[in-house]
């Protein structure tokens, strides 16, 4: 049984090592950690305030996932996400 198991058909958040945030609803993972997600959208965070890009169906490749992590979704409903301000992520060097 994978460890992502538990999070199957749930909305998660996702890191990616090159610093991009993803959010979307974890549809399939496999053994590599490859996960598919769907009505995936990337938040682009700067002192603008954060863009939301939609992707629809999206697969993160397993060796470029840093955390993922399953998102409350009556707190994500109580915010305004376009109003966070915050630095991007740098790229993680390994």
């Amino acid at each position: 049984m994978s460890l992502l198991q538990p999070f199957m058909d749930q909305h998660v958040l996702v890191v990616t090592l090159d610093g991009r945030v993803l959010v979307g609803k974890l549809r399939g993972a496999d053994q590599t950690c490859n996960v598919i997600l769907e009505t995936c959208e990337e938040r682009v965070f700067s002192s603008d305030g954060t863009e939301v890009v939609p992707l629809g169906l999206y697969l993160i490749r397993g060796d470029n996932l840093a955390t993922i992590g399953e998102l409350d979704s009556e707190k994500e409903a109580a915010l305004d996400i376009t109003e966070i301000r915050a630095d991007p992520l740098t790229e993680y060097k390994i």
